[in-house]
């Protein structure tokens, strides 16, 4: 059936026919092993490849020679094995027409000494990178020499592999650190001029050329324009994309704006949520209009509405919706089959992208299946082994997660929530109104209950009996936690909890302290509603680090918040006591390092945040009721057979605890004992 949609539409580019509009654009989730695409990164690929896209870019990026250590777990393209694998990749993505592209770089200065081979950093000048703190040495003739080579080198592996074109990496790396007055304070053939400022781009694309032929499709994703004032001016950077796109040697542009050089410019490249949605994509449509050239990009455009609008309105010929798929790799199959109310949203959380930065791998927030397709699947198919009766006892992340993948396997669930709405801890972080977004984790997971048929009981506290009313034949307890207190020398019955200031149970005083040894997001929410309140806030923390749960991207919006409204920040310093002195609080400070220091504070409210405690009473009680006792089987839960090992032979059912209500620990983590578990029973 032909469809009017027009991101279903198909684009021309160059020999290259492009079944319709969607492309994921380069990214490295850092699935890498020995910087080769094994079989976690195909399979990443490949999932997205069956949802329908036309294209997804690979690496983010892949590097050309080895003065370019990998930041992220980038691929190596400078490789020669990187061939092979490469080709396996590409082999499973055309088996669903999707073409694969990968962009290639050499990080420049984006990177640090102190990895891999720890050969010098490089650049165009000796200027400070901030986010890796590198001193970069001045790019000399003979480095140029050899990267302009390396680069048609690593151009021909790609080739070889089958790859349908690759893009060179043009923001906040080599090749634009020429192109940067900020970064650019040469006096020779490189420097001054844009003439001389593009040289080395000249040189590598020639080179390239020359390697690859004429007819591989080869593009680059570049800042047109560096958004501040030291840098690459609108002008020149739209310049640059006339000249790039004029001179026969491109076949697209992929547009980027802003600067990467720190996590706060960072997050106006890439924005998470409480920000602005698809931010440059008017910026786009303006290249694009003075190039006439295929334009690509993305950036934070995470619903399929805007996508369509990116197209229909003639802004972009390909619209990369990459975090999106992160969340949802079948977003294409979704809106071809009528289903766009089933796509999974991208809730802006961006733990994916902050676990790269913090050295992980990328993992959704709420789709743990992604960066594990080896072992869960995206699409849960019904059981072939016999249908169950359920029941889940408590609606937050974990239990929803839980009733969802049960009900799609086809057994009968019946949800037990102790509140009279679903989302637990999801809910109550959703408060922060820059957070708000979260609450799609939510929303989307009761409209999947709703669709097939689960039942939620509301306002139910359930105790042994209203589960035995069920006849279950298997419980699950997703009851969550409950916070703690500090371990405190006295004055535990004097501090207010992060939940009650978050949840506006209780109303943040004039003069605060909040004390946070957790370091996640529960502290830093309670002070960016304290401080916006208008209350004086001090922070503690005991850490070396600061917020050290919290990926810097969400660390900006964060800090953000802490100097407008003046909060002061303590690290290394522990909360010791809270006497009452009056109508104040007076607390008492200690020091891990220095035996016998301490200071005091007085404020009118100490609020305090250390994570939580199992909320595991029923659990405790069920125990001796079930077959397996509660026990769980971790070795065949991570290798496969039967995780529920037989304890009691009179026991009713079998039991398990997920989420929070095992230990504290975050959303992704409680997704994912929702879905793992849910697979096995």
């Amino acid at each position: 059936m032909t469809s009017n949609d027009p991101l279903l539409q198909p684009y021309r580019l160059k020999h290259l026919t492009l079944k319709n509009r969607v492309m994921s654009t380069s990214h490295e989730p850092a699935y890498s092993e020995d910087g080769m695409p094994k079989e976690r990164y195909r399979l990443y690929h490949a999932e997205k490849a069956k949802g329908g896209m036309a294209l997804t870019m690979t690496a983010g990026s892949a590097i050309v020679s080895r003065d370019s250590p990998a930041a992220f777990g980038n691929l190596h393209a400078y490789d020669d094995a990187i061939v092979p694998w490469l080709r396996e990749l590409v082999d499973d993505c055309h088996e669903h027409d999707c073409k694969v592209m990968i962009q290639i770089t050499h990080l420049g200065r984006r990177t640090n000494w102190n990895k891999a081979d720890w050969l010098p950093v490089l650049s165009a000048s000796p200027v400070r990178e901030a986010a890796h703190r590198t001193f970069p040495k001045t790019i000399e003739d003979w480095d140029i020499e050899r990267i302009v080579a390396d680069y048609a080198s690593a151009a021909q592996r790609m080739q070889a592999a089958g790859l349908d074109g690759i893009e060179f990496e043009a923001y906040g790396h080599l090749m634009d650190g020429f192109w940067s007055p900020a970064t650019n304070h040469r006096d020779d053939d490189y420097g001054g001029s844009l003439d001389n400022r593009l040289r080395f781009t000249w040189r590598v694309i020639d080179a390239v050329r020359a390697a690859v032929g004429p007819d591989f499709v080869v593009g680059i994703r570049m800042v047109a324009d560096e958004d501040f004032d030291k840098g690459l001016s609108k002008e020149e950077g739209i310049e640059i994309a006339r000249r790039l796109a004029s001179s026969g040697k491109f076949d697209f542009l992929n547009i980027i704006r802003g600067h990467i050089d720190t996590d706060a410019a960072l997050t106006g490249v890439i924005p998470l949520h409480g920000m602005p949605s698809s931010p440059h994509l008017d910026f786009a449509g303006e290249v694009r209009v003075a190039t006439k050239f295929p334009v690509f990009h993305a950036a934070r455009i995470s619903d399929v509405a805007t996508a369509r609008h990116a197209i229909a309105s003639g802004k972009l010929d390909m619209v990369g919706m990459t975090r999106a798929h992160i969340a949802e790799p079948h977003i294409t199959r979704r809106v071809m089959a009528g289903e766009e109310h089933r796509i999974r949203p991208c809730v802006g959380a961006t733990y994916c992208l902050d676990r790269i930065y913090e050295g992980g791998g990328a993992l959704c927030i709420h789709n743990a299946a992604t960066g594990r397709e080896a072992t869960i699947p995206h699409v849960i198919s019904r059981t072939d082994g016999p249908l169950r009766s359920v029941a889940v006892v408590g609606a937050g992340a974990a239990g929803l997660e839980a009733a969802r993948v049960l009900a799609e396997r086809g057994h009968k669930v019946t949800v037990l929530e102790a509140s009279s709405q679903a989302g637990g801890q999801v809910r109550l972080a959703a408060q922060n109104p820059r957070r708000r977004e979260l609450i799609g984790i939510v929303d989307w997971r009761l409209a999947e209950l709703e669709r097939l048929g689960v039942e939620i009981r509301y306002d139910i506290w359930a105790g042994v009996d209203d589960v035995l009313a069920l006849d279950p034949d298997a419980v699950v307890i997703a009851t969550g936690g409950l916070p703690q207190s500090p371990p405190l020398g006295a004055g535990d019955d004097l501090v207010t909890s992060s939940w009650d200031i978050i949840a506006g149970s209780v109303k943040p005083a004039e003069n605060v302290l909040l004390y946070d040894d957790n370091g996640g997001h529960q502290g830093m929410t309670a002070a960016e509603l304290i401080g916006k309140a208008g209350s004086k806030l001090e922070l503690l923390t005991p850490e070396r680090f600061f917020a050290p749960e919290i990926g810097g991207m969400n660390h900006v919006p964060y800090m953000e918040a802490f100097h407008r409204s003046g909060v002061k920040i303590t690290i290394n310093t522990r909360l010791k006591s809270v006497r009452r002195e009056g109508n104040q609080l007076v607390a008492t400070l200690s020091s891990d390092y220095a035996k016998g220091w301490h200071e005091e504070r007085r404020v009118d409210q100490v609020v305090v945040e250390h994570g939580t405690l199992p909320l595991d009473e029923l659990y405790l009680e069920l125990k001796p009721l079930s077959k397996n006792g509660g026990v769980i089987d971790y070795e065949r839960l991570i290798h496969g057979g039967d995780i529920f090992p037989a304890k009691n032979p009179d026991g009713r059912f079998l039991l398990l605890r997920i989420g929070d209500a095992v230990q504290a620990r975050n959303i992704h983590a409680a997704i994912y004992d929702g879905i793992r578990f849910g697979l096995r029973i």
